[in-house]
């Protein structure tokens, strides 16, 4: 089993032949679908979902309602409809989890978002998409959104620690400078001793 964070919030899970890509938006190298056998979307965000991106995957796109109604065409017939809860199988077994995106400012509209548990062998990672939605199980590794305009530090610090996974691994970095994201390798680490380990990995490695 191979996890390898690209750009942003996309991250490749590998695994006996199948090769599934979490969230290539706009922050995405193009060489994160190479291969893909299966694209998840979490939400219509452009730092989620670049029409581009999915073009050069020739793969089935499992996303929610609110995405699929916004997909050209060509997107949208290769395209499934996840509801919230529901489990489903991208050639490794998956599960959405929770339905609405974290709250941006109260006087904005709310949007939808799946986070997607999925088991590769003996391993279950968890991509929560832009939500704090605890995952309702043990989780070995977790990437965990740790910037954005609905997202502070301590909220972060929070949701890693009662996921409680074995492996957090840092996404949705891309809004924070090197002495930001410095910031959380100095805390996280500390916040999560005794409960599991924290990485930032540059993009296109491997956790």
């Amino acid at each position: 089993m191979r996890i390898t964070k690209f750009g942003h919030a996309c991250v490749r899970i590998e695994h006996d032949g199948q090769q599934v890509v979490i969230d290539p938006g706009m922050f995405t190298d193009r060489e994160a679908v190479d291969g893909a056998t299966a694209v998840l979307v979490t939400h219509e965000h452009p730092d989620h979902l670049d029409e581009d991106n999915l073009r050069a995957a020739d793969a089935p796109i499992h996303t929610i309602q609110a995405v699929h109604d916004q997909l050209p065409p060509d997107l949208a017939e290769r395209a499934s409809v996840v509801a919230p809860g529901s489990s489903f199988d991208v050639g490794l077994p998956v599960t959405a989890v929770g339905e609405m995106h974290a709250v941006i400012h109260p006087s904005f509209p709310r949007f939808h978002n799946s986070g997607y548990l999925l088991t590769a062998g003996d391993t279950t990672i968890y991509h929560p998409g832009d939500s704090l939605e605890l995952p309702g199980r043990t989780v070995d590794v977790l990437c965990a959104p740790v910037s954005g305009p609905w997202l502070k530090m301590s909220e972060a610090l929070d949701f890693c620690k009662a996921v409680g996974a074995d492996r957090t691994m840092a996404i949705h970095d891309r809004l924070l400078s090197e002495f930001g994201l410095g910031m959380y390798d100095q805390r996280m680490p500390a916040f999560l001793e005794g409960v599991g380990t924290y990485r930032r990995v540059p993009d296109g490695e491997d956790l």
